[in-house]
């Protein structure tokens, strides 16, 4: 079963030549040519066809004409004025597609809602340059997003999908963990793109948790990025530093979330960084 007409270096390059384009290094840009992956992608993010799905970076629509078929709207975000017409025509028959024109960094999430809604699930290979930031700004933007299956490179994957006492575990990881868990994932071969990037890329599932009220989570992920300013240095010693306070204030809200000042930012779990988080509001050690 073919997913995509258009993922098969012969496609790809004859789209690329009718329209005179070549890759921008500068915007990451490396076409899928397998199709296998696409159906795994497809398989990941498991559509049942009534979903309205957000994609980012659809370059010549290689994935866009598969999600087309598997969704009930799709709204394609593309940088690349030059990619416009392309495009157009490779996407000319999927009437449950809109193009937007815009940068997924600045775009106005609020303009990117579909006939049938906004968005439910970001179903992208994303640009490894903006992927990490795209994910957890949709999530934080978009309430309506339920999960992300996302290509990203593999190190970007490893911070998304890491537990505490892990190197890739950071202030990154517990933001995104406020809203979204990992919940599955497969490497993909530097073969299957064209040009082949220089670095490994992996497919992510992340859906969202609601458990953690929005005044909180704010409040965890302050307290996160504090904390892991300063890596080397205890919980204690970064966040004071970091917030400008005072150690006995401190020491009140880590004894009030049962947690010993003296460990490291990274052995601390994404609970017990609400636990602190909570503290530090109720105290009133948030400027």
């Amino acid at each position: 079963m073919t997913h995509s007409s258009l993922a098969s270096p012969l496609a790809t390059r004859a789209v690329l030549a009718t329209h005179g384009l070549a890759t921008k290094k500068s915007l990451g840009q490396h076409f899928l040519i397998d199709d296998n992956v696409v159906g795994r992608i497809l398989g990941l993010a498991d559509l049942d066809g009534s979903e309205s799905v957000l994609e980012i970076g659809p370059g010549i629509g290689t994935l866009t004409v598969a999600l087309c078929d598997h969704a009930a709207h799709v709204v394609a975000v593309e940088r690349d004025e030059e990619l416009l017409p392309a495009l157009q025509e490779t996407t000319e028959f999927c009437t449950n597609l809109r193009v937007v024109h815009d940068d997924a960094v600045r775009v106005d999430t609020s303009e990117l809602e579909t006939p049938a809604g906004p968005a439910v699930a970001l179903v992208a290979n994303l640009p490894y340059a903006v992927a990490a930031t795209v994910v957890l700004r949709f999530f934080q933007e978009i309430p309506s997003l339920r999960t992300a299956v996302v290509m990203v490179q593999a190190e970007v994957a490893a911070r998304m999908a890491a537990d505490p006492g892990n190197k890739d575990y950071g202030a990154y990881t517990v933001k995104l963990h406020l809203l979204a868990e990992p919940r599955g994932q497969f490497s993909v071969s530097r073969s299957c793109f064209m040009p082949p990037p220089r670095v490994d890329s992996t497919v992510i599932r992340l859906d969202r948790v609601t458990s953690v009220d929005p005044e909180t989570a704010t409040a965890a992920a302050r307290t996160a990025d504090a904390a892991f300013a300063q890596r080397r240095k205890t919980i204690r010693n970064s966040t004071k530093s970091v917030l400008g306070m005072t150690g006995e204030k401190l020491d009140v809200a880590l004894q009030g979330a049962g947690i010993d000042g003296g460990r490291r930012a990274e052995t601390l779990s994404v609970a017990e960084f609400v636990n602190l988080g909570s503290k530090m509001l109720e105290y009133g050690l948030l400027p």
